[in-house]
């Protein structure tokens, strides 16, 4: 495919992407929002005040979250309504140059017409299908960020890779899982030391956004840390949809409890299920990472796997808000075959189960563990399990390639011993 051609489907999928994001301000898809731009803008108008995060006030996200926080609050302190209006732009924003992100990546991955189009299709009509919740959350920024390493990796800028995947780490955490890919493909492909000097200055990325805090504000910084290592299994997780199943189906008894700034499951076997939940995490992304090492060193293989980490990270994580699911967005679109149209159809499927219930019939959900909500609640989370079962099982990996793609991986394979 043509540069021409893959800029012409990104520029339609973007007027689609927009056409999306305009629609969920309109009817039904606007009511009952439950938004956490209120948060968002007292950190903005914080620092627009020039105090200092973690020192002067209680930062719950990483530092390279501050960019979209303080953003929309410049020129608009104090005024709410002015902040969330700037905030839905730039999130806006955020998607489109996710998007960008996914066009790169399927550019460098030698992507035809149809499968480059189908792949912005669906992030394109996404705002639609998860709903209002991504106009007052931040998650398109760290995903955005995220995809753009990947693009940035795949045609060959390694310091932009480590720079845009250590920011996104920076912004919310969750891409670290994708560190290890990277460096198992760099290993392979490049040789250790390439690793290794990729490995470094990932480090210094992440060394640079996060020291100057850890030595002005040291127990905010760690307490920030504490916040999000420390939650109980939130309402959303799937050990809770498992736990509120077992309530309605055999009487087991749990109840919500509002800590942590959110709505969390207490009762029976709560306990049980957080440590099932975290070990079942830790080895799945532990298997995702060896099923990859061992494998072929492709591209193909990498863009899938670095799916199913985030996949499996958010299957299994005491934490899932709804807005979790954006992580997945610029990822699973990028996983070719038949594989990916599964992983695709999944994707979807997440994203609608997630808009059933929420926000409109959140409250249902949290204040009476209502019935309806809480099956689609556990039917959202099983479909991100299967998810990740169809992303990683390596069964399932379909990659022919061209021969003239088949041809560069092999000279990047021997390039370390040419060297």
């Amino acid at each position: 495919m043509t540069r021409a051609g893959s800029a012409a489907l990104a520029a339609v999928a973007i007027g689609l992407f927009l056409g999306s994001w305009a629609l969920l301000h309109q009817g039904t898809l606007r009511k009952g929002q439950i938004t956490d731009t209120g948060v968002y803008s007292r950190y903005g108008d914080a620092v627009a005040a020039g105090q200092v995060p973690y020192r002067d006030f209680r930062l719950e996200y990483p530092p390279g979250a501050l960019p979209v926080f303080v953003l929309p609050s410049l020129g608009h302190e104090g005024d709410r309504a002015a902040y969330d209006r700037w905030f839905d732009r730039l999130m806006a924003l955020c998607g489109c140059i996710a998007l960008i992100g996914v066009a790169l990546v399927l550019r460098a991955l030698g992507a035809g017409p149809v499968r480059t189009g189908a792949a912005l299709l669906l992030v394109a009509i996404s705002p639609l299908l998860l709903g209002s919740v991504v106009l007052s959350r931040f998650d398109f920024w760290p995903a955005a960020l995220a995809v753009l390493g990947l693009a940035a990796l795949l045609h060959e800028r390694l310091e932009l890779a480590a720079l845009g995947l250590g920011a996104a780490i920076a912004a919310k955490l969750w891409p670290v899982v994708l560190a290890p890919l990277v460096i198992a493909h760099l290993w392979r492909t490049r040789g250790p030391r390439a690793a290794a000097t990729w490995t470094a200055t990932l480090i210094a990325v992440d060394a640079a956004i996060f020291v100057p805090f850890a030595v002005l504000a040291p127990d905010g910084l760690r307490a920030s840390f504490h916040a999000q290592i420390a939650r109980p299994l939130q309402l959303e997780s799937l050990g809770s949809a498992v736990l509120i199943a077992l309530h309605h189906a055999a009487g087991v008894h749990v109840h919500v409890v509002s800590t942590f700034g959110s709505q969390n499951i207490a009762g029976t076997g709560t306990h049980a299920a957080e440590i099932a939940t975290t070990v079942a995490g830790s080895v799945g992304l532990l298997v995702v990472w060896y099923l990859y090492a061992r494998g072929r060193a492709s591209s193909e293989r990498l863009v899938a796997y670095a799916a199913a980490a985030a996949a499996v990270l958010l299957a299994f994580g005491k934490v899932f808000s709804p807005q979790f699911v954006i992580w997945l967005v610029p990822l699973v679109p990028l996983v070719r075959g038949r594989r990916g149209a599964a992983a695709g159809g999944l994707l979807a499927t997440a994203l609608v189960f997630t808009q059933l219930w929420f926000p409109r019939h959140y409250w249902a959900l949290a204040d009476g563990l209502a019935p309806r909500e809480s099956w689609l609640l556990l039917a959202r989370d099983l479909a991100v399990l299967a998810l990740a079962a169809v992303l990683a099982w390596p069964r399932l990996e379909h990659e022919p390639l061209g021969e003239g793609r088949a041809m560069l991986e092999a000279l990047q394979r021997v390039r370390p011993q040419v060297e």
